[in-house]
């Protein structure tokens, strides 16, 4: 039997949605801008209005559920986003709700990160694994735990906060209270920053002169083609970051025992350079018995991954319900 769901990632400057089929992945896609300073029922009708625009096509009793990545605290049951960032007016919203009443359709929402962790799981690098960790390198760092083919939530749906696990307590600050959390290196404005500083002190490196007169252009992307051309200096700071990413990775899989690491997210484009050395870094720390079958893989979905997820849940729950 077909079965179809729409999966939804709610940003904060705009909102994507997937129709999906459960074996050939997404069938349509839209966009559209969530426009987030018009408030709440704006953005509620924004989210309805783009799930019925990527359906139009098909009859809505074939539609199993809506899915929705969502930033902010998710409450356990899948239905309520809390305070989540850059959505103004939003304290706790009952989003599953809200959109039932919109569209009729079964409606679950979940936290972003881990829907990417989810539909690598169903269609993506995750699909042979039974449990694997998602690491999000992107404007921050997040991820997703996949345990017995299923997300691991932990005791309130809080699970998996990647980005905000400590390798040094005294070390660089982000927004986010753990002090040296690994977002504060890895997150793509920090690391730009970062990066922005070493090369300020070495002003005779061609980077210098590419980028002086306008710092903020400076990104993972453009230090790996500057490492791929063979600048020393490129390659030094994304082995530096790798090396950070490796210390964060042996933590995670000293505390979950589980050692398939799939990474995902803008910076991890930055490739060989980062996720070597974090390989490298890793295998010489972790416990001896933690070393079998560890592997770093490359998640090339994209933003897919999370539309993809997002859908998954919709489907799988309304199958459960």
């Amino acid at each position: 039997m077909d079965k179809y769901a729409i999966g939804i990632d709610l940003g904060g400057t705009n909102i994507k949605a997937a129709l999906v089929h459960s074996e050939k992945g997404i069938i349509e896609k839209a966009s559209t801008p969530t426009n987030a300073d018009q408030g709440l029922e704006h953005v509620l009708t924004q989210l309805a209005t783009i799930a019925k625009r990527v359906s139009k096509d098909f009859e809505p009793e074939k539609i199993l559920g809506i899915g929705i990545g969502a930033p902010g605290v998710i409450s356990l049951d899948r239905t309520t986003v809390s305070h989540p960032p850059n959505l103004p007016g939003w304290e706790e919203v009952h989003v599953a709700k809200e959109l039932e009443e919109r569209t009729g359709w079964h409606t679950r929402v979940e936290n972003d990160a881990n829907l990417a962790a989810l539909g690598s799981s169903r269609f993506g690098a995750g699909k042979n694994f039974d449990h694997f960790i998602m690491v999000t390198l992107g404007t921050g760092v997040g991820g997703g735990i996949i345990y017995n083919r299923d997300l691991f939530r932990g005791a309130t749906g809080g699970a998996a906060e990647l980005g905000h696990v400590s390798i040094d307590y005294n070390g660089a600050k982000s927004n986010s209270p753990a002090i040296g959390g690994i977002e504060a290196y890895l997150g793509q404005r920090f690391l730009s920053t970062h990066a922005w500083d070493v090369i300020s002190d070495n002003r005779d490196n061609e980077l210098y002169s590419m980028f002086s007169d306008n710092p903020e252009k400076l990104d993972p992307l453009a230090l790996f083609e500057a490492a791929e051309k063979g600048n020393r200096l490129a390659i030094d700071i994304l082995a530096e970051a790798g090396e950070k990413l490796g210390v964060a990775i042996t933590n995670y899989i000293h505390i979950l025992d589980i050692r398939k690491i799939i990474v995902s997210g803008g910076v991890a484009k930055a490739g060989k350079y980062i996720l070597e050395t974090a390989h490298c870094t890793a295998l010489e720390r972790l416990l001896p018995p933690m070393r079998t079958d560890f592997e770093i893989i490359y998640e090339d979905l994209g933003n897919d991954a999370a539309l993809l997820g997002a859908a998954s849940l919709g489907m799988e729950t309304a199958l459960d319900s």
